[in-house]
């Protein structure tokens, strides 16, 4: 059985329509690559070393924040800030970002909001390049782009506005039992549309002309994932308290492994290294 060794980042993933829109999903340790699909139904051994090497400086750290950097980074980068959980927090316009240009690159670009079916109906938000692998990465089985926006901050105040009738988390153990039960989202958007209408009206009066851009032709993305076996008892892997980690991969769904012992989300586990053995 061969082994790799590296620093996890999180999975890649590329929907496929020819293999009835299945999800793809790619191992990253440092700069290789694992096809995982082709391993479903196999033993893996996954064994933590130890050390975990901050993703953006490479310093050694004894604890990962903000999924893979050392506490200094997490501290003083952009992309650590409350505003990236929490868009609607956005202050660039306050000229108090962290990293004005990355900013630039990150969030005045434009945005999409969306509705997704992951353990059941939610609200999210991303940006154009990362549709659809957000849906991939929330284990999503729908996912439907219902407004295009200039910048960052004006998804978020988008998101809030619908946040008042729909979740805006998954539920992860819910949506590791099995698939949800297919939902009519373009319907659904319709309804919001109409039910939100003042809203929208006044983020549009406050931010100007072309600020949100409606979406009626966009259509409904399908998802599928390499499952072999849903866990009917969700139990949860953890590098720090079992640094190896060995069983049968019985599927991938979202960023968690799913083996016959537990299930284990590797993008927590960012920036750990650890040897993988195939």
């Amino acid at each position: 059985m061969p082994t790799i060794s590296g620093h996890l980042n999180k999975m890649a993933t590329q929907l496929k329509a020819e293999e009835s829109h299945q999800v793809q999903y790619q191992l990253v340790l440092n700069d290789q690559k694992i096809d995982l699909n082709p391993l479903i139904g196999q033993s893996i051994k996954m064994n933590y070393v130890g050390e975990i090497h901050c993703s953006h400086c490479g310093r050694k750290t004894n604890k990962s924040f903000s999924q893979g950097y050392c506490y200094p980074c997490f501290k003083k980068l952009p992309q650590c800030d409350l505003c990236i959980m929490s868009p609607e927090k956005c202050h660039y316009h306050l000229g108090t970002c962290r990293d004005s240009s990355w900013g630039d690159d990150f969030c005045m670009q434009d945005h999409f909001v969306y509705l997704a079916n992951s353990s059941a109906l939610k609200v999210g938000i991303t940006r154009g390049t990362q549709i659809p692998t957000r849906w991939c990465d929330q284990g999503a089985t729908q996912g439907l782009p219902i407004f295009r926006v200039r910048n960052r901050l004006l998804s978020g105040l988008v998101e809030t506005l619908f946040k008042q009738s729909l979740a805006d988390k998954t539920n992860w153990r819910a949506m590791l039992k099995g698939d949800a039960d297919a939902i009519d989202l373009l319907t659904i958007r319709d309804e919001l549309y109409q039910q939100y209408a003042e809203g929208l009206q006044q983020i549009e009066l406050e931010h100007g002309p072309g600020a949100i851009s409606h979406l009626p032709e966009a259509e409904v993305v399908e998802l599928n994932y390499p499952v072999q076996q849903y866990p009917t008892k969700v139990s949860s892997l953890n590098f720090d308290k079992t640094p190896e980690i060995e069983g049968k991969l019985m599927g991938i769904k979202g960023q968690y492994l799913l083996l016959d012992c537990g299930v284990i989300n590797l993008r927590k586990f960012t920036s750990y290294h650890i040897d993988f053995t195939y």
